[in-house]
């Protein structure tokens, strides 16, 4: 599960990067180089700590996210088309963390001459929208001269033909593409294409401190936060952090939700396998069945599948402990069809 961080140059992508992963990346600008730094980031989950504190495991792990800090996009870009290496980057990400500025400093200045948050919003998803068209009918260009040559698959061809008119008329109408629906087939025909608007984003307006957000209209998943000042309590040591927080009143971190809005963009959702070696969150996608949920934590699991005991979260600790849950008939044998919900503790049974 990846998400790369975009936005406009002095957007502070690297601000919010560091916050999110407790780094000290420089926030200079990278004066249109292509640069990416990744880290990966424990997903917050108070279920976690409470399954934690029941079954006092040796380790406790946390579902996690992978954050990208991609640098050397710029409004404009799309004119002359997104470079082939920036490009390849950005294809690579499960999704997008778009920071457009709301700060205003006089030590950062706005390559634009001013700070709009409605302006740099526009300009990015624009450039996105534009790469996507572009790509679209160049596409079409190619199935054209294969209509025109002939060929052995022209069923192929007219069904492609027609996916890619389909995309370049939700394009032109300013349209992104991850409002669409596909049907299997199709979503698997895209897959290699890498279309920018078809990925999901949040957008993450970076205020200065005191700042208030942004009053919009979006069609897709927000969340206002002070970017610097977030960073700067990330990088403290906890107990100085507890302190500093107490101290301005802020109960949680901004950055928080964000990780958890990172995770809900992408449609997954948290398992869990609990025991006195280790208590932990596994990622999988929502409606997953509990086989696919038996590979995620090991190959093997799926393949000798046999049952999956299952209980709920509320059910475990609502009654104390397992065998308080089994005794109230609440942990459950489901078969590799069952679909894991968010929360479940699951123990997978199987043989090799």
């Amino acid at each position: 599960m990846k998400l790369g961080i975009i936005g406009l140059p002095q957007s502070g992508k690297t601000t919010i990067f560091n916050a999110l992963t407790r780094g000290d990346t420089p926030t200079t600008a990278s004066a249109g180089r292509i640069e990416v730094h990744t880290a990966v980031v424990d997903v917050p989950d108070s279920r976690v700590d409470k399954l934690s504190a029941m079954f006092k495991p040796r380790k406790t792990v946390y579902a996690k996210v992978t954050y990208a800090d991609i640098a050397g996009l710029e409004g404009g870009a799309a004119k002359s088309g997104i470079s082939g290496q920036l490009l390849n980057q950005l294809a690579q990400m499960d999704g997008f963390i778009h920071i457009v500025r709301c700060f205003e400093s006089e030590l950062v200045p706005h390559p634009a001459g001013s700070v709009d948050p409605a302006r740099d919003l526009d300009t990015m998803l624009t450039e996105l929208l534009l790469n996507d068209l572009v790509a679209v009918e160049r596409k079409l260009e190619r199935l054209a001269d294969e209509r025109r040559k002939g060929g052995s698959d022209k069923t192929m061809v007219e069904r492609q033909i027609a996916l890619f008119e389909r995309l370049q008329a939700t394009l032109s109408e300013n349209e992104p593409l991850r409002k669409s629906e596909f049907t299997p087939d199709e979503v698997k025909e895209l897959s290699s294409y890498g279309l920018l608007t078809r990925k999901p984003i949040l957008t993450v307006f970076n205020l200065g401190e005191g700042q208030a957000g942004p009053h919009m209209e979006l069609d897709h998943k927000s969340v206002a936060l002070q970017g610097r000042l977030e960073m700067e309590i990330a990088q403290l040591p906890p107990e100085d952090a507890a302190i500093f927080m107490d101290e301005y009143g802020i109960e949680e971190l901004s950055l928080n939700r964000m990780i958890g809005l990172s995770y809900d963009l992408l449609q997954q959702q948290s398992f869990f396998t609990v025991g006195e070696d280790e208590v932990r969150a596994w990622t999988t996608r929502r409606g997953a069945p509990a086989l696919e949920a038996a590979g995620e934590i090991h190959t093997d699991l799926q393949k000798g599948f046999i049952r999956a005991e299952v209980v709920s979260y509320p059910d475990l600790v609502g009654l104390g402990g397992m065998n308080e849950a089994k005794a109230k008939g609440k942990l459950r044998l489901e078969g590799k069809e069952y679909p894991v919900k968010d929360g479940d503790i699951v123990h997978i049974r199987f043989n090799l």
